[in-house]
């Protein structure tokens, strides 16, 4: 179970994109974490979860939003 602290910031369906968008935000000192929840069966169903802590929220969502355009 994860921690109460940790907030999704963004959601992906590429693992390489969540990949990317987290070494992103390691560049600007924002540690973050993957959860894939793909289905491991048929890889259609589910996402690839990128989480941060509660205080880089803000900043998090503000650099990934530059990456996403």
């Amino acid at each position: 179970i994860m921690e109460k602290e940790w907030v999704l910031v963004h959601s992906f369906i590429q693992q390489y994109r969540a990949e990317i968008a987290k070494q992103i935000l390691a560049d600007e000192g924002i540690h973050s974490i993957i959860i894939n929840k793909r289905d491991t069966t048929y890889n259609s169903f589910g996402d690839i979860e990128l989480y941060v802590k509660g205080d880089d929220v803000i900043r998090a969502k503000s650099r990934l939003k530059q990456f996403e355009t």
